[in-house]
């Protein structure tokens, strides 16, 4: 079992599609759940799961949070995406990697994106953040490039 950083094989089908919408006004909504080193996640990850996702613990909940403060642009032939960093108050537990998934109507809990954090990750009785990288077209956490 591993979890394998990619960009899901769905995702970019469903981008030609128009069934993602990554608008910060009136897009989609976007969550983030946070996984164990037991799961299974790749490019080939369609949706959701709660298949060896983190136990609930503070306001950590089944199915993550909600990412806020989605924004988009475009630089230099370099479309890219951020969110605003994500945190997790009053927890204890321990995540290797996260799922980024759209939660509208169009395409319910499809997978967008595996984050590996490269290692366990750890909080007790504390807060939990995952930070987004940079708001670059050389950092983005999504960017689509020709």
């Amino acid at each position: 079992m591993a979890i394998t950083q990619a960009i899901a094989n769905a995702f970019k089908k469903q981008l030609l599609e128009a069934d993602q919408n990554f608008s910060n006004s009136g897009g989609d909504v976007f969550k983030l759940a946070l996984y164990t080193s037991s799961a299974t996640l790749n490019s080939a990850t369609t949706s959701f799961t709660t298949t060896n996702e983190v136990a609930n613990t503070g306001t950590y909940a089944s199915g993550g949070g909600t990412l806020t403060g989605q924004n988009t642009s475009i630089a230099s032939g370099v479309a890219i995406v951020d969110f605003a960093d994500l945190s997790f108050t009053g927890v204890t537990l321990t995540a290797r990697g996260a799922m980024i998934y759209n939660t509208s109507s169009a395409v319910t809990n499809a997978a967008v994106a595996v984050l590996d954090f490269g290692a366990d990750k750890t909080a007790t009785s504390g807060t939990f953040t995952v930070q987004f990288p940079a708001f670059t077209t050389a950092a983005a956490i999504l960017r689509i490039s020709g």
